[in-house]
């Protein structure tokens, strides 16, 4: 087997929701492997020119585009804007999200609809708008970001859950539809990460923290690089035969019932 099968050299890969995070992450996993990378964030241009910088620290040049994934019209516009000042999307990964923590009976409705809106809906209309050009080119990957909340519930997450759970039948349908014009979708669900946003939650003691680490099987949070290789695995052509399918890079918490906090 030969190493090219994981050379993204030549190839452009768009990351929503890169400015920061997993997303940042797996982008810096596809630009080591050879891509152009095209990052998007929507909260402001300033952010966005921060994130090229820590790029540019680690090695990795990106280009930076501001738009709103779940505006139909914003997404076709922007992605006809990189196509032609970047070059044609061969790599999209649907990473952008949010997720509201509130018991489901408190929900406001208007929060439910807009977890549903970015995390569900907005894949479909970037989907949308890039895989035309993938199919007229017969040749295109698609990774969507899903969750282990594709597959199990907690308290307070039910709006996240519902749309990771839709999101992973989305990217099965997309495959069924798609994969006749050699357009692999697969997805990827990540457990739980050492991030910035986990900081305050990581210390020794705080339960958990605790409960994490314990119920992980590795027995401990992910490190970000951690998502490198399953997103450049299905980016390249190593995974040509790969449909339909949602990897998830989280140490084995899915693989087992747990263990009894008394347990050695």
């Amino acid at each position: 087997m030969s190493l090219e099968l994981f050379n993204l050299k030549g190839k452009v890969a768009l990351v929503t929701g890169a400015t920061h995070g997993l997303g940042m992450a797996m982008a810096l996993g596809l630009g080591k492997a050879g891509a152009t990378v095209v990052i998007n964030g929507n909260s402001s241009q300033e952010k966005i020119d921060l994130a090229i910088k820590e790029y540019a620290k680690a090695g990795v040049t990106v280009q930076g585009y501001k738009f709103d994934v779940t505006d139909e019209a914003a997404v076709k516009a922007a992605v006809a804007k990189i196509e032609a000042e970047v070059g044609a999307i061969d790599i999209l990964v649907n990473n952008a999200g949010i997720i509201k923590r509130t018991p489901l009976e408190e929900m406001e409705v208007a929060d439910f609809e807009q977890v549903i809106k970015v995390d569900l809906v907005s894949p479909f209309i970037v989907s949308k708008s890039v895989v035309k050009g993938m199919i007229a080119r017969k040749q295109g990957k698609i990774i969507n970001i899903c969750s282990m909340m594709s597959e199990l519930g907690r308290n307070t997450v039910g709006a996240y859950a519902a749309a990771k759970g839709g999101l992973k039948m989305l990217t099965q349908n997309m495959a069924t539809e798609w994969a006749r014009h050699n357009v692999q979708t697969n997805g990827i669900g990540p457990g739980y990460f050492a991030t910035s946003q986990t900081a305050p939650i990581r210390v020794d003691g705080h339960p958990f923290n605790d409960f994490i680490v314990n119920r992980t099987p590795a027995g401990k949070w992910g490190d970000p690089s951690d998502l490198e290789g399953a997103a450049v695995f299905l980016a390249s052509k190593a995974s040509d035969f790969v449909n339909g399918q949602v990897i998830y890079v989280d140490g084995g918490i899915l693989a087992t019932i747990g263990k009894p906090a008394n347990e050695l």
